[in-house]
């Protein structure tokens, strides 16, 4: 029997398969539980399609860990209340007669011959780039927090702390934009360190503005609350990490040459909660050794080291069982401080998981002038266009916000310029204005402060330009650290601005008023039809 030629079946079958793909690209995009998909286009070269009104231009309810809390706590904000963090119970108070002394909250070590290092800021307000993004200010007082904020960073000659909390996802993960922005703003208004770091995370390692090695943590990220033991639930703080650590337990930070004045600093703060007595061992540069001793409390506390420091490195001897350590803030006695607060697939909402009181007892440590809001980026979609739902919650950020950190600024910075793949390539994700127009909205609903991250990209060349010049990621999405730069030179550019318009009123309020003879006085008086009348007679 002679061999069959299939040949003319699989010209069959591919011509088939070729129109069922025919067939398919004129599906129009589906959405499919609220996910939306792009059109299956084989024929992308010769066929163009406008999907754009076949895309539900409403944001879809998120449905994240922390979409049921965030009703819960915003209604608590609604009605004036407080909120209370996540797996809270309210407990009786304790009766009268039992109730004891308020415990230490703060213990110092001042090395003895130890002098801090100060470098007189330079003060510089020149632009760093040549197009100025300005910042917009919706408060109605011409004194109003950002206002004094900047007229903190005027007052170089008082040489006290500024402090500025950056609180946002991906975007700036690992010291990406800040790590610029602190360094300009340490060269212009003085300061040294590279503000917050952890004790212990798995991120340390992407981070290059300071040196964290740790061994015997177990750290716990917010945006995996779930899986957080339930002791420490209740215990998160803006920075969204906790470590508990086993006795024994140690970390070491040091300082960096990544940027300028990372180096060394002059204090350096340890955040933690310890529930039982403790004994912790610190030891300064590789040279100094202190312990201390911690006695129970429910209460968040600090070690404050003033002193050079080039190292520092901490070893819980004792206690690890009721322990939550924070990490450490690194600063100057004065100039500027800036803490990166950043948690990868955070929109924000992760906010309302962290324990105001907790945030608020920061504060009072170190009191913040600024906190700066980046987030957005993990919301937008294509085609997307109505973002109302995610602007009232950033209304009710900026209030959650406010009631922890009463005394600071607020600056919402919108979502950066993005692209998106289409059928010819990488194009301007088409939802990117609208995301920073209703982002724009809850600024000044709110009365805070608004910049555009979207305006000061796109005047850089936007997006495209960005990848071209290796300062973002192939996902057209991510910036890199160079690509950081970029946007907080822009960023300080802003607040130069600012600055120099205080120092330009203070100068002029400085000038004396002018000295006019009386012949000055005369031709004035001439030229206003000012002459002295003569008195009629009665």
């Amino acid at each position: 029997m002679a061999p069959q030629d299939y040949t003319r079946r699989s010209f069959q079958a591919a011509a088939a398969l070729i129109a069922v793909l025919v067939c398919v690209a004129f599906i129009p995009p589906q959405t499919i539980c609220g996910i939306p998909l792009r059109r299956a286009n084989i024929l992308s070269d010769v066929l163009r399609f406008d999907d754009k009104e076949a895309v539900d231009e409403t944001l879809p309810e998120l449905d994240d860990e922390f979409s049921g809390d965030f009703h819960r706590f915003a209604g608590q904000l609604d009605a004036g209340e407080a909120p209370l963090p996540a797996d809270s119970i309210a407990a009786e108070p304790p009766a009268a007669d039992t109730l004891s002394a308020a415990p230490q909250l703060a213990f110092e070590w001042t090395p003895a011959d130890s002098e801090p290092p100060t470098e007189p800021p330079t003060g510089d307000t020149a632009r760093l780039l040549t197009t100025l993004t300005p910042i917009e200010d919706f408060d109605t007082l011409a004194d109003g927090p950002l206002y004094r904020f900047c007229a903190r960073l005027a007052d170089t000659a008082r040489r006290t702390p500024v402090r500025i909390a950056v609180l946002g996802d991906s975007f700036i993960e690992g010291d990406i934009l800040t790590a610029d922005l602190r360094e300009q703003l340490q060269l212009r208004y003085g300061g040294r360190g590279c503000g917050f770091a952890p004790m212990s995370s798995p991120l340390t390692g992407y981070r290059r503005t300071v040196g964290t090695r740790s061994a015997g943590w177990n750290s716990y990220n917010i945006m995996q609350r779930r899986t957080t033991p339930e002791a420490l639930r209740g215990d998160y703080s803006v920075s969204g990490w906790l470590c508990r650590p086993a006795d024994g337990a140690t970390v070491r930070w040091t300082g960096s040459d990544f940027r300028r004045r990372l180096d060394r600093c002059g204090v350096a703060r340890l955040l933690f909660i310890s529930r039982e007595p403790s004994r912790l061992e610190l030891t300064l540069n590789d040279s100094l050794h202190r312990t201390f001793d911690i006695p129970a409390s429910e209460a968040l506390r600090q070690i404050v080291v003033r002193a050079p420091v080039a190292s520092l490195a901490l070893r819980v001897v004792r206690g690890g069982a009721g322990f939550t350590g924070y990490g450490v803030q690194f600063e100057d006695a004065a100039g500027v401080t800036v803490d990166n607060y950043s948690i990868r697939s955070n929109n924000g909402q992760a906010l309302f998981g962290t324990n105001p009181s907790v945030n608020a007892q920061i504060d009072a440590f170190a009191e913040y002038d600024l906190v700066i809001l980046q987030y957005g980026l993990n919301i937008m979609q294509e085609g997307v266009t109505n973002y109302s739902a995610y602007a009232a919650r950033v209304e009710k950020m900026i209030a959650f916000v406010r009631s922890c950190f009463p005394e600071a600024a607020v600056l919402v910075l919108s979502t950066s310029d993005r692209s998106v793949k289409s059928d010819t390539g990488f194009a301007p994700m088409s939802s990117a204005p609208a995301m920073v127009d209703w982002q724009r909205r809850a600024a000044r609903a709110t009365g805070a402060a608004f910049w555009s991250v979207y305006d000061a990209m796109r005047a850089q060349g936007g997006m495209e330009r960005f990848v071209a010049n290796g300062w973002a990621g192939k996902d057209y999405t991510h910036i890199n650290y160079a690509g950081g730069r970029q946007v907080a030179y822009a960023l300080v550019d802003a607040l130069d601005a600012r600055v120099a318009a205080i120092l330009r009123q203070r100068q002029q309020a400085a000038l004396p008023e002018p000295v006019l003879d009386s012949s000055k006085i005369a031709a004035l008086d001439e030229t206003m039809n000012l002459r002295p009348q003569p008195i009629e007679p009665r």
